[in-house]
């Protein structure tokens, strides 16, 4: 075991002897404390007992583990959901799909009901091995970036072996390149790339020798719908250039890549105006104000470099219009890059904390090229409100060289639309500011309520009308208002979620929405496809059948790819009309390479709330070696929400959950109320005003129930864990119910919420807006912390954090390590060196030192040896550090 430990008695919780008083492995060292103490007693317990039990030195079955690890079984697993590539100018779309015969491309013409394979896989195989020089087979097809350019004519590039052949202006500027460099450094190589074009009625290929790279647009260009206009930022403020300026620059890109790509462009004289003047640090133009996510040497190095601006165009291209935060007075924060530099260096940013004075706001700035003026938005309605800009929906086809731009809501450049919030996420409203002036015309929408509420995309109709979604019944439901505000009709209602509007068909006068809990007897999660009648007359059904159903749509809502699975059946795909039709069978998901390995699928299952009558459900993971009349460790893997309970709904056969059972635990995920928006209100806000501890209770229902359904569950040992919210509900779940939790794996847990960031904390438990004599406006926030509780801890907690991680900052963590240390408490601490909140490339790193740690304290069964084997197989000892 990795990690440095302070100084707690280990003991074993397979009913063996007690190991060894201390272990103590130092990577990172904070700090010791000391304190000896009596390991803990071991029960008396019968032979058969002792039997039953899987627990003692050589009760965790590696093998198995490293056979199932996810980056293991990401090798086995192929193609699971079908993924259209709608083709413009047609009904139809085309799709690859690997199985274990390779991969397939298919081509479907739903007006048809038909699919046929877009190549002889053998035939092109040939031809491309003669034109290349490098052998392929039908199975091993080197096909890359198919692109149609017409309902019939598709291209795609091939890398071969060969290396390009430089221009010899080429060869002296890579030499002066060279010249400049450290002389050890290899000289990378560039390999040829083939361009082909394909005939898909005739099947002939041809190779494109005078081929033209596609537009390649840089990231720091908002273009103009006409194409005319391309703004951008530097030095804080806006920028714009015209379409011939722009022109050259896409030439100048063509063909290449990053850096080179930039380069070319520096290369260039360009006219660009300067369309403001009053931006400045923290109060920029630009995208990404806050200063989060580059160092303090980056930001000098790059302040006078074009930078992307988050803007939104008018239709005509008259004006645009942008959200511009003032954070000038929120505090600061750092960490520190003390890895992959020559020397460490600062990230600084700024970062508002719950209950601050000062959490920064924005402003709606509207930008009229014809008058060369800007308008603010004339909206003080609230303290701190959080202002969005409304886009239109937009249908984008693959392979598209349109740059991505957003759009308005309205069609013209004289309305803008936008939605405010509260600071306190209780109160909403959709409004409509007149572009010219920046004063506010109209409030369509009002939404007012005790507690907090997300709300999505509204749907502006031709004549005015527009679609809302609601939770104003309890439920989230679909409304539709008039221009001034009247509700129409309520166009769903009952007690079942609403989730998104995902196409409008005004001329069959529809809406199509997903949704979940409608259909008696499934899981109340499973999404589904329905049919809204915009005259409030009745819902359809589109997509039948007890599973998890993901809808893609394509742009005339005619037809949709309907992929649809549960946990434990094989994914299926169809492709559907606009009436759920099925017009033809696509693809079954090939799970041979799992299920030769002996891969096996999990269980889902259905429990009750502590209040004894919510259902809640979860997910059950056995090892694959399983015997029913073995008694395994529980381990459950927890996020608290509200935003989402990370509850597998449809197939999925990677996972941590997967490899930790094959060490002999039982692995189990579940919701708790207050985890997820897909459900009712109620449940949604269960735990409002409560964020540290409102899941508890449901996670102790969650193992006793479990513990007393199954025999081969033994509820006197529980694991469990969890990431970001889960790394913070993990440790809070040992120091309410030490008697209940016994190890828990704690990552970059926000543990002291008044250092998180404030709009997580503040929406999900509450803030209240006080106003003294004098009329100045003050928020009062108070949330239970984990380091309170530290005196509680009466099991093996593993803390872990990534050094540079800029959303759940460190101090998370190392408040509560303080906090246990000033309890005189033993537990494990880790530290993941230059990594932001999710670890990145250590990933598989990280899945053995969380599941080696239960092994040890749960089967007590652990690895001493310096060595992650398993991981150390997977290279050549040649390219080991």
């Amino acid at each position: 075991m990795s990690t440095f430990s302070f100084c707690r008695p280990t003991h074993s919780s397979g009913g063996t002897a007690p190991r060894a008083l201390f272990s103590v492995h130092l990577i990172l060292v904070l700090a010791v404390v000391a304190l000896f103490g009596p390991a803990a007693p071991v029960l008396a317990q019968t032979a058969s007992d002792e039997e039953a039990r899987v627990g003692g030195p050589g009760a965790a079955n590696y093998e198995l583990a490293e056979r199932f690890a996810p980056y293991k079984i990401e090798e086995k697993a192929y193609d699971l959901t079908v993924e259209p590539r709608w083709i413009e100018g047609t009904e139809g779309f085309w799709y690859d799909f690997e199985t274990a015969e390779g991969t397939r491309y298919w081509i479907v013409n739903p007006e048809e009901s038909t699919q046929r394979e877009l190549f002889d896989r053998e035939r092109l195989a040939a031809e491309l091995t003669r034109i290349t020089q490098d052998p392929w087979d039908a199975r091993h097809l080197p096909i890359e970036n198919i692109r149609f350019v017409d309902e019939n004519t598709l291209q795609f590039d091939v890398t071969s072996s060969q290396d390009v052949e430089a221009e010899e202006s080429e060869v002296e500027e890579e030499q002066q390149k060279q010249d400049v460099e450290d002389a050890g450094d290899e000289e990378e190589t560039e390999q040829k790339v083939f361009h082909f074009e394909y005939d898909v009625t005739t099947q002939t290929l041809r190779e494109l020798e005078d081929y033209e790279e596609p537009d390649d647009h840089p990231d720091w260009a908002s273009v103009s719908p006409d194409g005319e206009t391309v703004v951008f930022a530097r030095n804080y403020d806006l920028w714009a250039m015209d379409g011939e300026a722009y022109e050259k620059v896409l030439d100048a890109r063509r063909g290449e890549d990053g850096e080179d790509a930039e380069e070319a462009v520096q290369e260039l004289d360009l006219d660009e105006t300067r369309l403001t003047e009053d931006g400045e640090k923290y109060y920029s133009y630009a995208a990404n104000n806050d200063g989060r996510g580059t160092t303090d040497q980056e930001k000098r190095e790059e302040r006078g470099e074009r930078k992307a601006v988050d803007i939104s165009w008018a239709k005509d291209s008259r004006r645009f219009a942008l959200v511009r935060e003032d954070l000038r007075d929120v505090e600061e924060l750092w960490v520190v890059h003390a890895t992959g530099n020559e020397r460490p260096e600062l990230e600084t940013y700024k970062y508002p904390m719950p209950g601050e004075d000062s959490v920064g706001h924005g402003e709606i700035w509207i930008y009229d090229l014809q008058a060369e003026e800007k308008a603010l938005v004339s909206d003080t309605t609230w303290t701190d409100p959080s202002l969005s800009i409304i886009d239109d929906r937009q249908f984008r086809y693959p392979g598209s060289e349109e740059p991505r731009r957003r759009v308005w809501l309205s069609d013209g450049s004289d309305r803008l639309w936008y939605e405010r919030h509260s600071r306190d996420r209780t109160e909403a409203d959709l409004v409509v500011a007149d572009a010219e002036t920046g004063e506010v015309e109209r409030t369509v929408v009002e939404e007012r309520f005790n507690k907090y509420f997300h709300t999505q995309r509204p749907e502006l109709l031709s004549n005015g009308d527009v679609l809302w979604l609601s939770e104003r019944d309890g439920w989230s439901h679909l409304y539709r208002y008039g221009p001034d505000g009247t509700v129409k009709a309520q166009l769903t209602e009952g007690d079942w979620h609403v989730d998104a509007v995902e196409a409008v068909d005004e001329e069959e006068d529809v809406a199509y929405v997903t949704g979940n809990g409608r259909e008696a007897g499934e899981d109340p999660y499973y999404d589904h496809l329905y049919r809204v009648q915009l005259d409030g007359s009745g819902v359809e059904l589109l997509n039948p059948g007890d599973a998890d159903h993901s809808a893609a749509m394509n742009e005339s809502a005619r037809f949709f790819v309907d992929n649809h699975s549960r946990v434990n059946t094989t994914p299926q795909s169809v492709l559907r009309n606009a009436e759920g039709e099925v017009v033809t069978k696509l693809q079954t998901a090939d799970l041979s390479a799992l299920t030769d390995d002996g891969w096996q699928m999990p269980e889902p299952f259905r429990v009750k709330a502590a209040d004894g009558v919510t259902d809640l459900y979860g997910v059950m993971y056995k090892p694959f070696d399983f015997d029913p009349d073995k008694e395994y460790p529980v381990v459950t893997y927890v996020y608290p929400g509200p935003q989402t309970e990370a509850v597998p709904k449809s197939f999925a056969p990677s996972g941590d959950e997967v490899g930790l059972a094959q060490l002999g635990v039982i692995v189990v995920v579940a919701g708790h109320r207050g985890g997820h928006p897909d459900r009712s209100r109620w449940y949604h806000t269960y735990g409002y005003g409560d964020l540290r501890d409102y899941p508890l209770a449901d996670k102790k229902a969650l193992i006793e129930q479990l513990a007393t359904r199954h025999d081969h569950i033994d509820g006197d040992r529980v694991g469990i864990y969890g990431h970001s919210g889960g790394g913070f509900l993990t440790t809070t779940a040992l120091l309410q119910y030490p008697d209940v939790f016994d190890v828990g794996v704690a990552s970059s847990g926000n543990h002291e919420n008044d250092v998180y960031h404030r709009w997580w904390s503040e929406t999900h438990h509450g803030v209240e807006r006080t106003v003294d004599d004098s009329g100045e406006v003050a928020w009062e926030y108070d949330i239970g912390k984990n380091s309170a509780l530290a005196g509680t801890l009466d099991g093996d907690l593993l803390l872990t954090t990534g050094t540079i991680d800029n959303n759940v900052h460190p101090a998370n963590t190392y408040r509560m390590a303080k906090a246990l240390i000033e309890a005189n408490k033993r537990f494990d601490f880790f530290v993941f060196p230059g990594q932001r909140h999710g670890y990145g490339g250590m990933d598989d790193y990280w899945f053995w030192l969380r599941a080696e740690y239960f092994a040890e304290h749960l089967l007590g069964d652990g690895r001493d040896a310096p060595n992650v084997t398993p991981l150390q197989q997977e290279t050549p000892a040649s390219d080991r550090p």
